[in-house]
């Protein structure tokens, strides 16, 4: 392929996109791409394309702040008009948001192939906007890059085998860009010294399902606050969770900070002592930067840190998830384990682009 359009809506999908794109101007594939605008972001200035090296995108269709299906809805139909225009010979998308399968049904109802990176991921949990997304996004697609064996796996449960796609393990592309930025960070990242932190645990917060119920959050805190008398959490606060914990008058004893840049958030990784999370993309992440990691969910797409003695379900019970940190804070474990590709996703996905 000489001409691809790749679809991003969040910041995480520009990162993964930055390090695929470098590998695909390697193969000589040019590349267009477009922004759905759905995560609103402005640290996403000027300076975070320079210093992050990532290309900017072509077309912003600033679509955001919409219920799901007005802003699917919204973003299929910018989407549509950016293909017909631009004629790409294939579409790319990433990952399992709003932004993914308006992308992938956008191209195919023009009968352009879909290239899906992150493919074959479930949490076999129905109740997640993100499990909906990523399996019709799937299902839409042409080339499935797979980031595990276990992803490869779930496709061909579900049958994929027998459907016109071509399967193919990639690799993780977020491993890539944790290897690529990590040197950098630890050049312009000073967050370490400014809030005078040596043993620390890091966590964060921010799912609906956790920070919605009320019971869970409280309990989340709780465990927290309990971790927090034996070694120093540090949590990055999303605004929206510190407005519930305000509204509720829920006083953390933990150490709250603003949300940080991916720099910083490398750097707070790399120097914790344990990770406490009920993000996916932060699971994996403790992993690259070789941190145990329990996490606030009842499941998880990568079960394969779970099934190697890297991460540990709590779920949001008090008790369990201070049992957890108990367990975790001394663990030992070989992270030199290859189970997202060692950094060469995103050079596997190029070659096969560059090479249709």
């Amino acid at each position: 392929m000489n001409r691809i359009l790749t679809i991003v809506g969040a910041r995480p999908q520009f990162i993964k996109a930055a390090a695929v794109n470098r590998k695909l101007q390697e193969q000589g594939v040019n590349e267009v791409i477009v922004h759905t605008g759905q995560h609103f972001d402005a640290n996403m200035s000027e300076v975070f394309f320079e210093e992050m090296e990532i290309p900017k995108p072509t077309y912003n269709l600033d679509i955001h702040g919409l219920i799901h299906g007005a802003m699917t809805g919204r973003m299929l139909e910018g989407i549509e008009t950016v293909l017909l225009k631009e004629k790409p010979e294939a579409v790319m998308v990433f990952g399992d948001t709003n932004s993914t399968l308006a992308g992938a049904l956008a191209a195919k109802k023009l009968h352009i192939p879909v290239i899906h990176v992150e493919a074959g991921l479930r949490s076999f949990n129905m109740a997640m906007p993100e499990e909906i997304n990523r399996i019709l996004t799937d299902r839409l697609s042409d080339v499935l890059f797979c980031p595990t064996d276990t992803a490869v796996q779930n496709l061909q449960n579900e049958g994929f085998d027998k459907f016109p796609s071509k399967i193919i393990k990639s690799g993780d592309v977020m491993q890539d860009a944790a290897l690529f930025y990590a040197q950098k960070a630890t050049e312009k990242s000073i967050i370490i010294e400014q809030l005078g932190l040596e043993n620390f645990v890091l966590a964060t917060i921010h799912r609906q399902e956790n920070t919605d119920d009320l019971e869970k959050l409280n309990s989340i805190i709780d465990g927290l606050n309990q971790i927090h008398c034996e070694t120093q959490v540090v949590v990055p606060m999303h605004p929206r969770t510190k407005s519930i914990l305000a509204q509720q008058g829920i006083k953390p004893a933990f150490t709250i900070i603003d949300p940080v840049g991916y720099f910083d958030m490398i750097r707070l990784l790399q120097q914790c002592q344990l990770v406490v999370t009920d993000s996916g993309g932060v699971q994996k992440e403790a992993f690259f930067f070789g941190k145990h990691c329990i996490t606030l969910r009842e499941e998880t797409e990568w079960t394969e840190l779970i099934d190697n003695g890297f991460n540990l379900l709590a779920g949001t019970n008090q008790a369990i998830l201070f049992s957890a940190f108990q367990e975790m804070k001394v663990k030992q474990s070989d992270f030199s384990l290859n189970l997202y590709g060692n950094g060469t996703a995103a050079e596997q996905i190029a070659i096969v682009i560059g090479k249709a």
